[in-house]
C-alpha cells in the first residue's frame, strides 16, 4: 500500500513543480516587453535605446507637454468612462435576466453575448465599420462607445454572473419579509451584496475601451483619436520614443486600475 502511495506522492510533487515552473515561464513572457519598455523610457536618446546610456526624463515632458498626445489620451479617458458605465449597466441588467430569467434561448443568448471575446478582432471591426458608415456614426464619440461597449459588454456579463451564482437568494427573501418592495431590496440588499463583482466589472469594461485599438483604427478621424491609435501612427509613421512613455504610463494605469477591485474585496473581506 505504501509503495503504491509514494510513486503518486512523487508523480503529483513533480507536477506541482512543473506547473509552477510553466506559470513562472508564461508571466515571464508577459513581462519581458513591459521589462524592456519602463527603462526605454527614461532614456535621453534621441530615439529608442536599450538599455539607456543616459537617464532622463525628457519624453514624459515631451507626452505631457504635446497637445496631440495629451488629447488623445483625454478622449481615450472619457470614451472608457462612458463605456464602463454603459457596459456595467446594460451588463447587470442582462446578467440577472440569464441568472434570474426561465425562457427559451437562454443558453443560446448567453453564448451570443461572449461572441465578442471569441470572434477575432478584425472581423468584429470590419463588421461595426460597415455598419457605423452606414449610421453616420464613424468619427463621431457615439460610435467610439458603442462599439466599445460592444466589446466590453460580455467581461461585464461574465463578472457579475459569476458573482451571482453565489448569491445567497434568501437575503432577498428576508427583506421581502421586512415589508421592502422590490426596487428597495434591489438597490439596497442586492446590489451592494454584489458590488465587488459590479465593480470588477466596471473596471474591465474601462481597461477595455482604453487598450483597444483596432476598431478605434477603423473609426478614427483627425478630430478623434485615441491614445491606442496615436501610439499606432506614432510607432508606424514616425519615429518618435514618446511612445515608450505612454507605453508605460498605459501600463501602471491599468495596473492600478485591476488593482482596485482586489483591493476591495480585501478590505470587505477583513472588515
Amino acid at each position: 500500500m505504501s509503495d503504491t502511495v509514494k510513486p503518486a506522492v512523487g508523480r503529483d510533487h513533480a507536477l506541482g513543480w512543473g506547473l509552477k515552473a510553466a506559470v513562472a515561464l508564461v508571466g515571464l513572457l508577459l513581462a519581458a516587453p513591459t521589462v524592456v519598455v519602463v527603462p526605454m523610457s527614461f532614456s535621453g536618446a534621441d530615439t529608442f535605446e536599450f538599455p539607456p546610456k543616459n537617464w532622463s526624463v525628457r519624453w514624459y515632458e515631451e507626452f505631457f507637454n504635446s497637445e496631440r498626445w495629451m488629447f488623445s489620451l483625454l478622449t481615450s479617458v472619457q470614451i472608457a468612462f462612458l463605456v464602463a458605465v454603459t457596459a456595467t449597466v446594460l451588463g447587470v441588467g442582462v446578467a440577472f435576466g440569464l441568472d434570474r430569467g426561465r425562457f427559451r434561448g437562454r443558453n443560446a443568448i448567453r453564448s451570443l453575448m461572449m461572441a465578442p471575446m471569441i470572434m477575432p478582432g478584425i472581423v468584429v471591426a470590419v463588421a461595426i465599420y460597415g455598419v457605423f458608415l452606414r449610421w453616420q456614426l464613424n468619427g463621431t464619440a457615439t460610435g467610439f462607445v458603442a462599439a466599445h461597449t460592444v466589446l466590453a459588454l460580455p467581461f461585464v456579463v461574465t463578472v457579475v454572473s459569476t458573482s451571482l451564482a453565489g448569491y445567497d437568494r434568501t437575503m432577498d427573501v428576508a427583506a421581502a419579509t421586512l415589508g421592502a418592495t422590490a426596487l428597495t431590496t434591489f438597490f439596497r440588499v442586492t446590489v451592494p451584496l454584489l458590488a465587488p463583482g459590479v465593480l470588477s466589472g466596471f473596471v474591465f469594461a474601462f481597461v477595455t475601451s482604453l487598450d483597444e485599438v483596432v476598431i478605434a483604427l477603423f473609426l478614427q478621424t483627425p478630430d478623434i483619436q485615441t491614445l491606442p491609435v496615436q501610439m499606432y501612427n506614432s510607432i508606424t509613421l514616425e519615429i518618435d520614443p514618446t511612445i515608450a512613455a505612454a507605453s508605460s504610463l498605459m501600463v501602471a494605469a491599468t495596473t492600478i486600475v485591476l488593482l482596485v477591485p482586489l483591493l476591495v474585496r480585501r478590505k470587505r473581506s477583513t472588515s
